[in-house]
């Protein structure tokens, strides 16, 4: 997932540097982790051969070219992202991948002129919980749907939900200076964990026969993989760098020793516990 629009002024500069270069070298293990969410969004936001589906916070658009595929020739599917890699990413696979009917626009979805019912539907894959003004973002994407058209997107619920998320984190804290707790109500990961503030956004805004569903889905990774993606994808690994050889080989240790305990047959065994949010413009 990538962010839609910055809950800082510096996000975007994050996503065009370091968190998008970072996410396109890992680009085939994320997408490979996260397949069958992709999988599970596309189809509940999938509104029929030959439509027209907006993907926001499309990242380096494997969701945007499987829609594409899904939709046929006929159809058109439009990834949006902040992310200039990224979206340069996208526009590669596309080229390489012979996907014609796929298009990639910068720009934040919050804000960003999508047009008036120009879809008839939209989806996100973890792309939807970083918007500065969550009203401001979900009118705006109401705008660009057809009447009646389809809003599909998979958001993580809590972090008790997901214990693995933060164990890395964990196995670090007493080597590293302490780290403010996150607001859970701010933009970020965690942003939709509670269903009823998701769904008072989408009903304020104007979405009908919302649906809000737990989506459960197993995700066994390499301990190698995992290590790589909590120190290149998250803030540990900027803590990390600043942190002396000792105190970090301490950490590394530690990280190792907690996600070791996790491994079955070789496998971290972690299941990304979300919602699969539907609803109708």
């Amino acid at each position: 997932m990538t962010t839609t629009s910055p809950q800082t002024p510096a996000q975007p500069s994050y996503w065009n540097q370091a968190g998008g270069q970072a996410w396109v070298d890992l680009q085939g293990l994320m997408d490979g982790l996260n397949q069958p969410i992709a999988d599970a969004v596309i189809e509940a936001g999938f509104p029929g051969k030959g439509g027209c589906v907006l993907d926001i916070g499309c990242g380096a658009g494997t969701t945007t070219l499987d829609m594409a595929r899904r939709l046929g020739p006929a159809g058109a599917s439009v990834g949006v992202d902040v992310s200039a890699p990224l979206l340069d990413a996208a526009r590669a696979a596309a080229q390489a991948q012979g996907v014609a009917n796929a298009q990639f626009l910068e720009g934040d979805a919050q804000t960003f002129d999508l047009g008036t019912a120009a879809y008839d539907a939209a989806i996100s894959r973890f792309g939807v919980m970083f918007f500065a003004d969550f009203d401001q973002a979900f009118a705006n994407l109401r705008r660009a749907l057809k009447p009646g058209g389809k809003l599909a997107f998979v958001c993580w619920r809590s972090p008790a939900d997901n214990p693995l998320a933060g164990a890395p984190a964990d196995a670090a804290a007493p080597y590293l200076p302490p780290m403010p707790q996150p607001d859970l109500n701010a933009p970020g990961r965690w942003a939709f964990a509670d269903p009823e503030r998701v769904r008072g956004i989408l009903a304020r805004t104007g979405w009908r026969d919302i649906e809000i569903a737990p989506l459960d889905v197993d995700t066994p990774i390499a301990l190698p993989d995992l290590m790589t993606l909590s120190l290149r994808m998250g803030p540990l690994g900027a803590r990390l760098q600043q942190a002396d050889e000792a105190t970090q080989a301490k950490v590394l240790a530690a990280m190792t020793d907690r996600l070791r305990a996790c491994e079955v047959d070789g496998k971290v065994a972690m299941t990304a516990a979300c919602w699969l949010v539907t609803a109708r413009a």
